[in-house]
């Protein structure tokens, strides 16, 4: 009974570790968990927010500094999202393949 409470548990703080944190909705401290975003980028991010929510990715990499498609990407893999979607690069940011 024992091992089975802890599998549970383990289980639940692991699911809880890779929650979606979605920015128009997500407290400072909740942002600054991220790894990437600081103090400083928290605070911005609350700010513009308070101005008028995030519609997209892009719109939000257009009003926070510093963001570009890596940032927004590694942010995405932790859990970050823009209204409930997570980062998909824009093609048109691709960098041709090697031939």
């Amino acid at each position: 009974m024992l091992k089975k409470l802890l599998v549970f548990f383990a289980l639940q703080s692991f699911t809880a570790a890779f929650a979606a944190i979605d920015v128009n909705q997500a407290s400072e401290a909740e942002l600054d968990g991220i790894k990437g975003v600081g103090p400083a980028t928290s605070r911005l991010i609350v700010a513009e927010r308070s101005k008028s929510e995030f519609k997209s990715w892009a719109d939000f990499r257009g009003r926070i500094k510093g963001v570009g498609a890596k940032s927004a990407a590694k942010f995405s893999a932790q859990g970050m999202t823009v209204n409930g979607a997570a980062y998909a690069a824009d093609l048109s940011e691709a960098k041709p393949a090697d031939k």
